[in-house]
């Protein structure tokens, strides 16, 4: 089965039209790159690498794919550049999911034993909150009870965020003055989730620029905490990344890395760059699933937010139609 072969005709035409910006980009860029071509040759693959570069993939991804290219264009000799555009598809969805650890449907967390917590990182301005509040809906639907705790008590009116989307979304929200250390307010949710039977825990934390070492050890700290409560949490690091600012997120994904064990990705804003080729430069370099892409589109005035869950498979999510949703 193909990796996108699960969707409807429909829910395919959504996914496009989120993902037009960098699909015109990069396809746009190949088609006038192989114009007149009649066959894959190496000035054509060189064009192609020349593409994928600027796009974002990353250099050592653009290689790996530039080489299973070539050596599908040996084993068929009637390889012909029209044809490149399919076979590109399909080596970059195989990388993706080599990537993909696990099938998750329908927002479905893996419980053996309660509560699945997920930690959620990244830097500022990245949509974390934003994230954890769609998270929270997703989860609730699904019929699952989710806790929130408000561990970014540095941000200016972070805590007050992520409250509001608790009372969107109708989950509890855990909490604790400005300024307050963020692992004893992890310590605190996991605490009050376990005692309640929670299914999810969902643990926002200050955005931290990835150069800042001692915000990033902070995040070990947060860990080890958590541990004394349920032993083995957290058990998703969750790292959000801005879609449109390209190789600047590879740098971030990198330091993040070294702070803790990032397990998924959520890539944001997807739906205002040209630079989505980062996403499978991300996974592929450093071999994390990315389990979430989020961008808006817009339909008889109605802006509607779609988080789409793509851990081994991917689904269109309900349609964010009231207006407290509307963020992007």
């Amino acid at each position: 089965m193909g990796f996108f072969s699960f969707f409807s005709k429909e829910k395919k035409e959504t996914l496009d039209k989120g993902l037009s910006k960098t699909k015109e980009s990069v396809f746009g860029k190949i088609a006038r790159a192989v114009a007149g071509k009649s066959k894959v040759d190496d000035e054509v693959l060189d064009n192609l690498e020349e593409v994928l570069i600027t796009s974002d993939v990353g250099v050592e991804t653009t290689l790996k794919i530039i080489e299973r290219i070539e050596k599908r264009a040996a084993a068929d000799k009637y390889m012909n550049a029209t044809e490149l555009n399919h076979i590109l598809r399909d080596e970059i969805a195989a990388l993706l999911t080599e990537n993909n650890s696990e099938d998750v449907d329908d927002f479905e967390a893996p419980i053996a034993k309660k509560p699945y917590v997920i930690m959620v990182v990244g830097v500022n301005g990245v949509g974390k909150t934003t994230t954890i509040g769609k998270l929270a809906y997703q989860f609730k639907k699904a019929g699952k009870s989710v806790y929130l705790g408000a561990a970014d008590t540095f941000r200016a009116a972070a805590v007050e965020q992520l409250v509001i989307w608790g009372e969107r979304v109708g989950v509890p929200v855990v909490k604790q003055k400005m300024g307050a250390d963020p692992a004893s307010v992890a310590f605190d949710t996991l605490s009050s989730a376990t005692a309640n039977n929670a299914d999810v825990v969902i643990i926002d934390t200050a955005g931290r620029l990835h150069n800042k070492v001692g915000l990033m050890n902070e995040l070990t700290k947060i860990k080890n905490v958590m541990k004394k409560v349920v032993p083995d949490a957290p058990n998703e690091v969750l790292l959000v990344l801005d879609g449109s600012t390209g190789q600047n997120a590879f740098e971030q994904a990198k330091q993040f890395t070294l702070a803790t064990e990032v397990t998924a990705m959520a890539v944001t804003k997807l739906d205002g760059t040209a630079k989505g080729g980062v996403v499978i430069g991300i996974s592929d370099q450093f071999k994390i699933p990315v389990k979430y892409i989020e961008w808006k589109i817009c339909r008889c005035s109605v802006k509607r937010n779609l988080l789409i869950h793509c851990s081994g498979r991917m689904h269109e999510t309900e349609d964010y139609r009231y207006h407290h949703f509307r963020m992007f």
